[in-house]
């Protein structure tokens, strides 16, 4: 299948490894322009030496400074951004029990906020052009939240939701909104929550990833490239009738429709 993005600018947000990594590989092969970002100068040229056509970009996005500048840097070395890819770090393990208002505040500071700044930014120039693709790295959590995760879960529900309400003002400007939900996919940062749980209940991280196995119908991790594959298609021409969703890429784990 031609995805039609070819020669498309694709801004990915901290794309210097785990999922937002996949996704810009998965955009660079189907011929997109792809803006590597990350806080790590060195790791982001590395990566963007290794692709076609992308450039490295240093910056923080969870500033206001750092929006600006990957904004610019990418439209100025690459052309108005045409997708947008939502990611960055996740917060801290934690019960909802235990949350105060400072957790309840970083949550939406981490999940929410950088993110609604990245997409107010490109958006204007999106509707008119009358193409875009805006797409968020979530979290199975979303579906069904996670024990322990309590501010990833009030997060990453709050951006679902702006993401939604978002998706219905802009569908007759062409441009489309998504979450893609990744399960266990086999990342750094599954690797740290699998050895908080280890740690946590005193048992090895082997034991976590045997019992995590277990819960998923396909009995294994996801591998990234797969949930690059996914992210590229709903990044696609083709797709351009898909807006509002929340897709799950998770083997199967949740369980419900």
């Amino acid at each position: 299948m031609d995805l039609g993005i070819r020669g498309k600018t694709a801004l990915v947000a901290a794309s210097t490894g785990g999922l937002g990594l996949a996704v810009a590989r998965a955009l660079s092969a189907e011929g997109a322009r792809v803006a590597i970002t990350g806080r790590r100068r060195e790791r982001a040229q590395e990566i963007a030496s290794s692709l076609d056509g992308a450039i490295a970009i240093e910056a923080d996005l969870s500033t206001p400074q750092g929006t600006a500048t990957a904004v610019e840097r990418t439209e100025t070395e690459l052309g108005p951004v045409d997708i947008v890819v939502l990611n960055g770090p996740g917060p801290r393990p934690g019960a909802a029990a235990t949350l105060g208002a400072d957790d309840l505040a970083a949550a939406f500071d981490i999940l929410l906020r950088p993110h609604h700044a990245l997409v107010s930014t490109v958006l204007p120039g999106m509707r008119e052009r009358r193409w875009g693709r805006v797409l968020a790295i979530g979290s199975s959590g979303v579906a069904a939240p996670l024990p322990n995760l309590a501010m990833s879960n009030t997060g990453r529900a709050a951006l679902a939701g702006y993401l939604k309400t978002l998706a219905a003002e802009v569908a007759l400007d062409c441009v489309t909104v998504n979450l893609l939900l990744p399960g266990r996919i086999a990342t750094d940062r599954v690797a740290e929550l699998d050895a908080a749980a280890a740690k946590r209940r005193g048992v090895t991280v082997t034991d976590i990833e045997l019992e995590s196995r277990k819960t998923i119908p396909a009995r294994r991790y996801g591998n990234p490239d797969e949930f690059g594959a996914a992210a590229a298609f709903l990044c696609s021409a083709p797709a351009s009738y898909i807006t509002g969703v929340a897709l799950r890429c998770d083997g199967g784990l949740i369980r419900s429709l």
